[in-house]
């Protein structure tokens, strides 16, 4: 893929909160948002002044869904090229009205941003919160959102005709809920490394679709390894096991670092989870416990006080996922987009 559209521009179609605002105008409202600003306009600020400056990367910080929080470099030319994928994806036009409700500390939030600068969006910016729509004054045509917020929107949802979903897994209750919804609603594959999403798919379907441009293949442990020039010049080797559909479509699986081997039976526990969906009333996860026999024995854990569980739930598992144990944690770990943190729910469970 190739633009002549730098970073360095703004659309003449370009609104923050209802007003035109040029380069210079944006470092102006920057200097204001971090001099006076509420608290999360003040990384909005911060991200602008970078944005503009002489640079040509930004440097961000990963969730740590899944390891250690750490600080990459990326291109600002990369995220402008990841703007025009998902203005082509999502028919995004200059002029469209989108509602921003993401904390721009992270990439996606800053993504969106930098989606209004280079497709001309007129963006409505509000505070985070698990209920962002509560208070919008008219309808929209876009808006990205974290599963947490589609959950406690969903009477709002049919405000935005088009609705991406990302930051965590959308669940199976979820789905069914959005799934009836009028708008479009798209759930979304991506990373920090791959400057947020490079697939997506609608509510209901079962396979992802990656943008354009994008080419996937699998490692030997089956998890997708993804090559997109216009992100990056490295293959990016992810953790996802995947099933390949096409060249072009995949379904997620798992992660490669939760696989539990219990007795030589490799178990997949999001595909456990998926098992479950319904039949338990509250967050939980399973995975594996050091076990003598076994090398690693496979453990529900449930989020909350303890609970008596019917043991018939578990008769839609196989035989080798049943859980030997089960457990309850009151709170669990998670990241900002309410992503559970397995191995730090785990470090406080057996503290």
């Amino acid at each position: 893929m190739t633009t002549t559209i730098s970073y360095q521009n703004v659309h003449n179609r370009f609104k923050l909160n209802g007003f035109h605002l040029n380069r210079e105008d944006l470092c102006r409202v920057a200097y204001s948002f971090i001099k006076e600003g509420e608290d999360f306009e003040k990384p909005v600020g911060d991200f602008l002044l970078d944005w503009f400056d002489d640079k040509p990367y930004l440097e961000i910080n990963t969730s740590g869904s899944t390891g250690i929080p750490k600080l990459i470099r990326v291109s600002k030319q990369a995220m402008v090229e990841s703007a025009l994928a998902t203005g082509n994806f999502f028919d995004l036009k200059p002029g469209d009205k989108v509602l921003h409700c993401l904390p721009v500390r992270y990439v996606a939030g800053k993504m969106m941003f930098i989606r209004g600068f280079i497709l001309g969006l007129e963006i409505d910016f509000v505070a985070p919160s698990s209920h962002p729509l509560d208070r919008i004054e008219h309808d929209y045509d876009f808006t990205a959102l974290v599963p947490m917020q589609a959950q406690y929107s969903l009477d709002l949802l049919h405000r935005v005709r088009k609705i991406i979903i990302g930051g965590a897994k959308i669940t199976k209750p979820l789905e069914e809920k959005l799934v009836q919804i009028k708008s479009e609603i798209y759930e979304t594959y991506g990373m920090t490394e791959t400057i947020t999403h490079i697939a997506a798919k609608r509510v209901g379907e079962s396979a992802f679709t990656v943008f354009p441009h994008v080419m996937l293949s699998q490692d030997e442990h089956n998890c997708l390894l993804i090559k997109a020039p216009f992100i990056s010049d490295a293959i990016i080797e992810t953790n996802d096991i995947v099933e390949m559909v096409s060249e072009n479509q995949f379904i997620w699986l798992g992660r490669f670092d939760n696989v539990i081997n219990s007795g030589g039976i490799k178990l997949i526990p999001e595909q456990i989870e998926e098992k479950l969906a319904k039949k338990i009333p509250r967050r939980y996860f399973v995975t594996g416990r050091p076990d003598p026999v076994l090398g690693e024995k496979l453990v529900l854990i449930v989020e909350g006080e303890t609970m008596e569980l019917d043991k018939d739930l578990f008769e839609c598992l196989d035989k080798y996922e049943k859980p030997k144990e089960i457990h309850f944690v009151k709170h669990f770990e998670e990241t900002p987009t309410g992503k559970i943190v397995r191995k730090d729910t785990l470090g406080k469970f057996m503290s």
